[in-house]
Parts: structure tokens; C-alpha cells; sequence
């Protein structure tokens, strides 16, 4: 009767042992399934245990690090896993192999959740002396983990390359995945323009066998690069696949990588205030990492979106910017720091978050191992500047993000700087600069072909009136109101609320909006056309010449100043239309302007409910505050 059957438990008995070790190692090192892997060591943790086999105990115990740095992240499960490694390097002799991978695995752990590297490195020397070729090849991507800070990147660099060399050696398919794809990340986090060719040289290695967890990582690289060319809904549709695949590799990050994800998507989108949810569940989700603060800073980031200004600024102050550990999510944290201080208005968080940043101007924001990026740092140095009133410095690094962030193919982050830098030219020189608004207007056009929603600066009345305005762009308005900004579709309701809310407080007739004649209201309540003989031969003369200036701009392929002249054209034959009654007879109002009333009170209805559509935020504060009937008024709170 075997062991296991004396003792009244229903376990494997020894040569399973050796087959539960076997499958756990090929689930690892061969296929990247982690979850598997985890399963087959356990069991043969367990047996080994049963069985009083040290060797085979140290084995298994190994293999239940896994190959990241924590990947056992609930308090339970990651001291579980460390007492039985500790436990497993008691019984066996410390000069063995087993007992130093052991040691490394231990100590790169220990630095890891510490935000640190000494011991690691340390340990890495000895480990290079000791001829142990897989204790070596572990201890170059452990410390590698430990490195993940942007003040690293030549280091990583060097053990990446260190760490495919030693794959030649262990004969590990594993080690040699793994040795790729730190440098294809290193690469990436240094903005190199050759990651392109050593991630394609990691695809052609996946697709002859793949590897779950080399391949799950890889995958998130490639939605990285799609929100970068702003494909935002295929980059949408990409994080969710990407996201079951991590599951099913039983990848820790899986959760949090899609939050990221989907937060670099809703960032660019202007709609990060949706995340409020999201990001409230991720940041006390035990499945983060000890040293990623990047959840509370985004968090941060969406309460001042939606104008939580007090919890905002509650998370801001729970993050402590100068103790912030390095780490693979510090300049996605800080990113977000200084973008929630922008919107609080808060110059001293901006100060302090411009000096930590600074010596990582020409690097990229990017989270993670390639998860989301969000540009090129001097984005957040220029804004920083912007907060606190510094502006010629400001321009000058939101100029060398425009630059930056065209060099990394990021159309949405250069979009967004671009937009960034004409309000920042805007505000030094004044907005009649010529400079600001050709940034603006070029930033503007971007936006709308990426389906983006770009901001206000915070702080400071768009309008000069009232804190809002609206600005014709070709078809499109754009409304500024409340720190917010929306993109809408041109429509002549739109036009009667950029007017009313170019004065606010003033009581406008509902004819003269019609008219666009803005006037006061005429005395007395005789009947009055909507347009006179001679407005109506203008605006006939004008047609004339529309036509004629589109047909020019067409044969010279001008499209989009023909497509502008369109619109007029459109508008005069809408009010020609509104004005005239049967036979082309002047169409009066009645006495009391009612048809007037009724006309420019469904044109405003539908021009809110289409900015609802964009902006519900902008749409609720406008009906709110937008009055119509004979008389229209637009009074802000």
C-alpha cells in the first residue's frame, strides 16, 4: 500500500510526483501558461511535502514564483507562496543550484515590493560567478523587474541583452522569449525607433509556438500602438481580446492592463470622468502591485474631469508625489498628477511634479511593459509650466511635445499638445496671435478626424463672458463651457446659442435671432416681414456668388474651403426658404412673433440635445441655463 494510501489521502503517488514537476516546467517555461503552471506546482509542491523529497519540494517551490515578480497577489497567497520557498531552502544543501535560484527569487522579490534593486544586484553578481547558467539567466530578468523605473533604462538595456546570450546557454525557449521581450520593452520606454524591428522579431518567434504570457504582453504592445494611431474603437476591441487572453494565462495584470487600456482610450476621447467606477473598484483591487500608484492618480484625474474638485484633490494629496516608488507606472502616475493639478489649479503640485519630471523630457509616457501610452513627456512639463503661470516655458515644452509626439506616431497625443500649445500662445501673447490660433485651428481639425473632445484651459474664462463660448470651425462648432469642450455638428440652433451666450444676461427677440438682426425689440406690434426687399436681394446676389467661388475651389480641388462656402450657401437658401411665403412673397411674423418663437425654440432644442449627445455634461449646464420664447436668454450660474 502506497504512502499516500496509508495516510487515508487520495494523492498521486511518486513517479506523479515527477510528472506533476515535468508538466509545471513545460507549462512555464515552454508555454507561458501561468495558470497551469500554478496548478501543476502546487500538486507537486504538496506531494513532495508527503513524500519528504527536499529536492523535489525546492523544485516545485521555484516554480510557483512563476516568471514576474509577484505574481501571487493577495496577502494570502503571496506569503503562502514565500514561507514554502523559504521553507523548501531550509532543507537543502545551501550550496546547491536550487538553494541560489532559491535566493534570487527571494531577494527579487523582497526589492520588488520595496520599490528597490541593491539586493538584487548584488545577488546578480554572485550569481554570474557561480557558472549556474538557469540561476543567472533568473536573476537577469528578476532584476530586470526590479528596474522598471525611468532612470534605468540603459541598465535594462544591458541585462535584456545579457539575458538572451545567456539562452543560448540554458536552451530555454522561456529564457530567450524572455530576454526579447524585456529589450522590444525597453526599447519602447526609451522611444527608440527600432522597437518596431525587435517586436516583429518577437512575433515571428510566437507564431512558430506560442508563449501565453510572452504573447499576452505582446498583444497589449499592439493596442498600445493602435489608440497611438488613433483607432480608438478597434483599440477599444483589441483591449477586451487582449484582456480575455491575459485570463487565460492566468496573467495577475489582466484587470488592471485593460483599466489602463480603456483609460487611455476614455483620456483621449474626453471622456475620462466615465471611469469614476472603473478606476473606484481597480484601486482597492488586491490584484495591483505594491508599487503602482497609477489607479489613484487616474482616479484623481477622473474626479477633476467630472468636477469632484474635493475628492480630487483628496486623492492627489493620498499620493504623496515625492515618495512616489520608481517603477514601470511612475510617469503614468505623474502624468496624471500634473493633469489633476492643472484642473484644481494647484501651482504647487504642478512645481513639485515639473522637478521630478524634468530629467525625463525626451522619454515617452508609457505604462507598464507597453500597455497605453500617453505621450511624450514634455506634454506634462509644458502643462506643468502652464499651472503655474510660467508660459514662454510652457510653449517651449508643449512645442517639443507636438515634435515628440509625431516622432512616436502618436496622433492623439499630438493632437492634444498641439491643442495645449495654442492656448498656452493664446494666453502669452493674446488671443489674436496668429501663431495660437493656427495651432488651435490645426488641432482642432485633428480632433474632429480622431473623433476626439478637446479640453479648456482650467483656471481661466474661455469667453470672457459668462465662461463660455462657442467658435465655427468649417461644419463643426466648437463649445467651450465650464472647463469642458465638446465638438458638435453645425446646425443654425447652434448659431442662435453662440450668440446667446456671446451675451449673457441679455434678452434677445426671438426674430432677431431669426433675422440676425440682434436688434432691440421695435416699438409697437404691427407685422413685420422677416426680411426686407433689399436683405432678400442680398442674400440672392450672395448665392450668385457662392456659386460661382465653389465651382473655382472645386476645379482647383479645394475642398475644404469649398466645403465652407457649402455651408453658407446651405444657410442663406434656409433662411431664403424661412422668409418667403408662396410666389416668393416677404413671409411676415404675427404680431406677437410667435412663428418666430416656435422656430428659434426647436432650432435651440435640437442643437442642446445634439451637444447632449457629445457632451452630457455641457448639455445639461446649457438647457439649464439657456432661456427661449419671445424673448431668449442665456444666464450662467
Amino acid at each position: 500500500m502506497g504512502v499516500a494510501q496509508q495516510r487515508g489521502v487520495l494523492l498521486p503517488s511518486c513517479p506523479d510526483l515527477k510528472l506533476a514537476l515535468v508538466l509545471g516546467e513545460r507549462a512555464l517555461f515552454v508555454n507561458g501558461d501561468l495558470q497551469t503552471a500554478r496548478r501543476w506546482f502546487d500538486s507537486a509542491y504538496r506531494l513532495a511535502e508527503l513524500y519528504g523529497d527536499p529536492s523535489s519540494l525546492a523544485r516545485a517551490a521555484l516554480g510557483l514564483g512563476g516568471i514576474w515578480v509577484h505574481e501571487h497577489r493577495t496577502c494570502a497567497e503571496s506569503e503562502m507562496v514565500r514561507a514554502r520557498q523559504r521553507n523548501a531552502l531550509s532543507l537543502i544543501d545551501p550550496r546547491s543550484s536550487a538553494a541560489l535560484r532559491l535566493r534570487v527569487r527571494l531577494r527579487g522579490e523582497e526589492d520588488y515590493r520595496a520599490g528597490r534593486h541593491a539586493t538584487i544586484m548584488r545577488l546578480l553578481t554572485e550569481t554570474r560567478g557561480s557558472g549556474d547558467a538557469q540561476a543567472l539567466a533568473e536573476a537577469l530578468s528578476l532584476a530586470h523587474h526590479c528596474l522598471l523605473g525611468p532612470e534605468h533604462s540603459a541598465i535594462r538595456l544591458e541585462l535584456a541583452g545579457e539575458l538572451i546570450g545567456q539562452a543560448a546557454v540554458t536552451e530555454r525557449r522561456g529564457d530567450l522569449l524572455m530576454g526579447l521581450l524585456w529589450r522590444t520593452v525597453d526599447l519602447y520606454l526609451a522611444a527608440d525607433p527600432h522597437a518596431e524591428r525587435c517586436l516583429e522579431e518577437l512575433r515571428g518567434l510566437l507564431a512558430g509556438h506560442d508563449h501565453l504570457a510572452v504573447g499576452y504582453v505582446v498583444e497589449a504592445i499592439e493596442v498600445m500602438l493602435t489608440i497611438r494611431a488613433g483607432r480608438f474603437a478597434e483599440a477599444e476591441k483589441r483591449a477586451g481580446e487582449c484582456f480575455e487572453r491575459g485570463v487565460a494565462a492566468g496573467d495577475m495584470d489582466a484587470t488592471g492592463w485593460y483599466g489602463g487600456q480603456l483609460g487611455a482610450i476614455r483620456w483621449f476621447q474626453g471622456r475620462a470622468a466615465e471611469l469614476l467606477p472603473v478606476l473606484s473598484d481597480l484601486v482597492s483591487s488586491p490584484t495591483l502591485s505594491p508599487i503602482d500608484h497609477s489607479y489613484l492618480a487616474g482616479l484623481a484625474l477622473a474626479a477633476a474631469v467630472a468636477g469632484d474638485r474635493r475628492a480630487a484633490a483628496g486623492h492627489l494629496a493620498r499620493l504623496r508625489v515625492e515618495e512616489l516608488p520608481g517603477s514601470s507606472t511612475w510617469l503614468v502616475s505623474m502624468y496624471c498628477v500634473v493633469e489633476t493639478a492643472h484642473l484644481l489649479q494647484d501651482p504647487d503640485t504642478a512645481a513639485r511634479a515639473y522637478a521630478l519630471l524634468r530629467p525625463f523630457a525626451e522619454l515617452p509616457v508609457v505604462a507598464s511593459l507597453g500597455v497605453a501610452c500617453f505621450g511624450s513627456v514634455h506634454h506634462s512639463l509644458g502643462m506643468a509650466a502652464l499651472t503655474t503661470g510660467d508660459l514662454s516655458t510652457a510653449v517651449e515644452h508643449l512645442r517639443a511635445a507636438v515634435r515628440g509626439n509625431f516622432a512616436l506616431g502618436h496622433w492623439p497625443a499630438a493632437a492634444l499638445s498641439r491643442w495645449r500649445l495654442g492656448q498656452a500662445l493664446a494666453l502669452r501673447d493674446g488671443t489674436r496671435d496668429q501663431a495660437a490660433g493656427r495651432e488651435q485651428a490645426t488641432a482642432a481639425r485633428e480632433a474632429r478626424e480622431l473623433g476626439m473632445v478637446l479640453p479648456s484651459v482650467a483656471g481661466r474664462s474661455s469667453a470672457g463672458q459668462g465662461g463660455g463660448r462657442f467658435r465655427r470651425h468649417g461644419r463643426h462648432w466648437q463649445v467651450e463651457l465650464g472647463g469642458r469642450l465638446a465638438l458638435v455638428d453645425h446646425s443654425v440652433g447652434m448659431g442662435h446659442l453662440a450668440t446667446l451666450v456671446a451675451n449673457p444676461g441679455r434678452e434677445i427677440l426671438a426674430a432677431d435671432l431669426a433675422s440676425g438682426a440682434w436688434t432691440r425689440e421695435p416699438e409697437g406690434g404691427s407685422a413685420q416681414p422677416v426680411l426686407d426687399d433689399q436683405a432678400r436681394d442680398t442674400y440672392r446676389q450672395r448665392l450668385g456668388q457662392l456659386e460661382t467661388e465653389i465651382d473655382e475651389l472645386e476645379s482647383m480641388n479645394d475642398l475644404e474651403r469649398a466645403a465652407g462656402l457649402r455651408l453658407e450657401r446651405e444657410w442663406l437658401v434656409a433662411e431664403l426658404a424661412a422668409a418667403t411665403g408662396i410666389g416668393g412673397r416677404a413671409r411676415p411674423f404675427t404680431g406677437s412673433e410667435e412663428r418666430a418663437r416656435i422656430a428659434v425654440g426647436k432650432a435651440i432644442r435640437r442643437a442642446l440635445a445634439r451637444i447632449s449627445a457629445v457632451d452630457p455634461a455641457i448639455g445639461e449646464e446649457l438647457r439649464a441655463t439657456v432661456q427661449t420664447g419671445l424673448r431668449c436668454c442665456y444666464r450662467p450660474r
